[in-house]
């Protein structure tokens, strides 16, 4: 028995800490964006921001595709198909592939008009124009090197998966600093050298990954997937994976709705939330890493037809997940007098900041075993459609509405709203836990591929 806990902690960590630092160094290239660019001029900083909206809805829909990748791959490689992981890799490319062309097509076509749609601002307009046409290039590169670098972390690879994606960032953030400041003869490019760095990183990305991923031993395309579709498995991929589509949509735009309502309450309140929202994405990479380690161990078991363990597994994930998300909160707890004396805000902005901090800690708890069962042990499963069920209910049915209530018509203070809009991981966690006794999630999705053949 004790061994056996040996062997789960192990497969666990090993995916965790990998999966956690890579998205700790991607959470760090927003950052420092944010930060190189809010020295030079607010504006170029809103510029970017308000652009960078057009990738948070593409990152949305490929957040999907990588979870719906995730589904399949994990199971069939737990299974030792390998041949249908890459049938899965070429079903999700061709998407992928067709959906990146037509954000690459707008953005460089129309960026004026994807720009008007989020402010009604010259200056702005004007300056997220030039960063629309060049990052539109790496919604080219990552249709390509976001799938293969997921399918590396669920067939054995994640380390190297983690490596290609941390030392990318690390290029991107060295980029920004020469082209955004200007270095030797290079001039000070501001927002379009910050546009520039995110490609060159990207593509290279996507260039080392193809090259990791050409070795003879490695899961790869194949012209005959490309060509020849199964269609059988195309109809079960999209059967479990648009819910988490549509799941990534609402989630977005609830998102969306709050940055839309603090941003209407001031700007101290703007101020607060935007550096609290960093400080809680940072924190929360180890809590995210669990949910996709413990999809990816689960999905294993699933498709090797150990139900059992794999529901054993699936329990000692949400324990790890609910002490890990009670350590980051106390974490973020103890660093928050840190975080105080090292921003440079107004004095009412420190005060909203002071508060919003201090929720953030019980929400992590919350959002580390929503996550782990949410993203990972139910959609390991195939079991998708709950969160989608889930989410819409939480923000579109309680959380949004009540938050902007209680801003516009009950007009009461910013961090009683900032308080309803925390709730909503707290809100679900019922749901969540009655269906995970349910144990619909326990499913082996590769049963049906043996009756089909």
């Amino acid at each position: 028995m004790r061994a056996q806990q040996s062997e789960f902690y192990k497969k666990l960590f090993s995916l965790v800490l990998p999966i956690a630092f890579q998205q700790f160094m991607l959470a760090l290239v927003g950052a420092s964006d944010a930060a190189m660019l809010g020295l030079l001029d607010q504006n170029l900083l809103s510029a970017a921001s308000l652009a960078g909206q057009v990738t948070f809805v593409y990152n949305l829909f490929l957040a999907a595709m990588t979870i719906g990748t995730s589904i399949f791959a994990a199971q069939y490689y737990g299974k030792g198909d390998y041949f249908s992981v890459e049938k899965i890799l070429a079903i999700v490319l061709r998407i992928t592939g067709v959906v990146s062309a037509g954000f690459f097509g707008v953005s460089m076509l129309v960026p004026r008009a994807l720009m008007c749609i989020f402010t009604s601002d010259p200056v702005l307009i004007q300056a997220g124009i030039p960063y629309l046409r060049i990052v539109g290039i790496t919604f080219l590169a990552c249709s390509v090197s976001q799938i293969y670098l997921c399918i590396m972390k669920n067939s054995g690879r994640a380390v190297k998966s983690v490596i290609i994606s941390s030392v990318t960032v690390v290029l991107n953030i060295v980029l920004n600093a020469v082209f955004i400041f200007g270095v030797g003869s290079l001039p000070q490019m501001g927002i379009t050298g910050a546009a520039l760095a995110t490609a060159i990183a990207r593509i290279a990305e996507l260039i080392w990954t193809l090259r990791e991923n050409g070795r003879k031993d490695s899961i790869k395309i194949r012209m005959v997937n490309l060509a020849h579709i199964d269609r059988s498995m195309q109809k079960d991929f999209w059967k479990y994976t648009l819910p988490v589509l549509g799941n990534e949509l609402v989630w977005g735009c609830g998102f969306a709705m709050y940055s839309v309502i603090m941003g209407h309450l001031g700007t101290d309140a703007v101020a607060a939330n935007s550096i609290a929202n960093i400080i809680r994405n940072l924190l929360a990479c180890f809590c995210l890493g669990l949910g996709s380690g413990a999809g990816i161990i689960v999905g294993n078991e699933l498709g090797a037809g150990n139900l059992e363990r794999a529901r054993e597994y699936g329990r000692k994930s949400c324990i790890v997940a609910i002490a890990s998300g009670a350590f980051t909160g106390l974490v973020l707890l103890t660093v928050t007098p840190l975080i105080l004396r090292m921003v440079n805000v107004s004095v009412q902005a420190d005060i909203y900041l002071k508060g919003m901090l201090m929720m953030c800690s019980y929400y992590l708890t919350a959002q580390s075993v929503n996550n782990t069962t949410i993203a990972g042990i139910f959609c390991a499963g195939g079991d998708s459609r709950f969160g989608l069920a889930c989410d819409t209910v939480t923000f579109w049915l309680v959380t949004v509405p009540l938050s902007l209530l209680a801003a516009f018509v009950l007009h009461l203070p910013v961090l009683v709203v900032y308080l309803i809009m925390t709730l909503d991981e707290i809100v679900k966690l019922p749901a969540v836990y009655l269906h995970y006794k349910k144990y619909r999630w326990v499913k082996n999705l590769t049963e049906k591929r043996e009756c089909l053949k």
